[in-house]
């Protein structure tokens, strides 16, 4: 059969949804190890990310299901959340790849100042202290803090800043074109009649 048949279609649909579901749990994979590791002390961030791979894992299993049963509701369900995902998540990554120094430096910031836990990982993994300036910290978690030789965090986070967000913002987009593949996907597939279901439609 070609590839634009049912089957073809049907096949590409579940292997797609079969990726996201391996992308899922491996986000709470990740979360889970960076917590075990003592990586990361924020629950705020673990939670996050958890959330994510649940929610990703919730939307691959109703598109795998709607797609082995060829259930129409499920299947229209599915293809309006993952259309709106993609709206998201192609904003997200093209504002990602789109700021200048001056905005990741503001960025930085105002993540540095509404964060505790986060601060605390960042400073002990970088082995830095303080935004801006050293002084201002009365406690640290590096260990150059004990004899005074710290850097002050900004200048490092921002030789990674650079990278950081344009790696994200390039498995945004990655992501969010295999998404509205799957909303072509979808919407073709729902159009399609099942011949071993219904084969006097096509008599």
């Amino acid at each position: 059969m070609v590839c634009g048949g049912f089957s073809c279609s049907k096949n590409w649909l579940c292997a797609l949804n079969l990726l996201y579901t391996l992308v899922s749990l491996l986000l709470i994979g990740i979360a889970a190890w960076g917590i075990g590791f003592g990586l990361i002390s924020s629950f705020r961030v673990v939670g996050v990310a958890v959330a994510v791979g649940i929610f990703l894992f919730l939307i691959a299993l109703v598109g795998l299901i709607g797609a082995i049963k060829h259930h129409q509701v499920l299947l229209f369900f599915y293809m309006i959340i993952l259309l709106l995902v993609f709206i998201i998540q192609f904003s997200v990554s093209c504002a990602c790849l789109t700021l200048n120094k001056e905005q990741q430096s503001k960025l930085l910031e105002v993540g540095w100042n509404n964060t505790n836990n986060a601060k605390q990982d960042i400073e002990r993994n970088l082995n830095c202290c303080g935004f801006r300036n050293v002084s201002e910290e009365t406690e640290c978690s590096a260990e150059c803090f004990p004899t005074h030789s710290c850097q002050p965090c900004a200048p490092i986070m921002k030789e990674y800043s650079g990278m950081v967000l344009r790696f994200v913002g390039g498995i945004g987009l990655f992501f969010s074109f295999t998404e509205i593949l799957g909303v072509w996907l979808t919407y073709r597939y729902r159009n399609q009649k099942d011949p071993r279901a219904n084969p006097s439609a096509f008599l």
